[in-house]
């Protein structure tokens, strides 16, 4: 597959279109999703994921083959995410959290659907979402979440354990699973 994908961008980077339809059509699943993380409309991520594609293909001759492809067009997928959120609250809403002390509970066998969980990350204010999904999801650190965002590494911090603590209180009225452990 590794193969077929290298010679497909090898073609798309010569502008051929069907060779653009196999990167999208093989890719545009997974990238929907990472879009989908971070803007909780579906057609406004998908809108985000298009403009993303189109700057991936505008820019596959920066593409160096020694990394993953994948994990280059997550990279831009999630900068255009980051600009959509911008462009669309014109700035994050940072909620600043002082000396406040957040335990971390492990949650083991986390029973929970994978929707439930997607709906208490969508109901996170805009910049504790994004940091979330940044630090959590996508492996960040707060260095780079705080260049990225042009924000303090200090507030990257904050925003992330105000998440932890808002998606703690989101999800704990669902029922406990067999261990009574939440």
């Amino acid at each position: 597959m590794n193969q077929s994908v290298n010679e497909l961008i090898r073609l798309a980077k010569k502008s051929n279109q069907k060779a653009q339809l196999a990167l999208y059509d093989l890719y545009a699943p997974k990238m929907l999703s990472t879009c989908r993380q971070y803007i909780k409309d579906l057609q406004f991520a998908e809108d985000t994921m298009l403009i993303g594609f189109q700057k991936t293909f505008q820019n596959l001759n920066k593409y160096e083959p020694t990394g993953s492809f994948e994990a280059w067009l997550r990279k831009i997928m999630i900068r255009e995410c980051i600009s959509y959120l911008r462009i669309r609250k014109n700035k994050f809403d940072v909620v600043e959290v002082y000396d406040h002390h957040f335990s971390v509970q492990v949650v083991e066998n986390f029973d929970e659907t994978l929707q439930d969980v997607q709906s208490a990350i969508d109901k996170l204010p805009v910049g504790c979402k994004t940091v979330f999904n940044l630090f959590v999801i996508d492996g960040y650190k707060h260095k780079e979440i705080a260049e990225l965002l042009k924000i303090s590494v200090g507030t990257s911090k904050s925003q992330l354990a105000h998440a932890k603590s808002l998606l703690r209180a989101q999800l704990a009225h669902l029922k406990p699973n067999n261990y009574g452990i939440r």
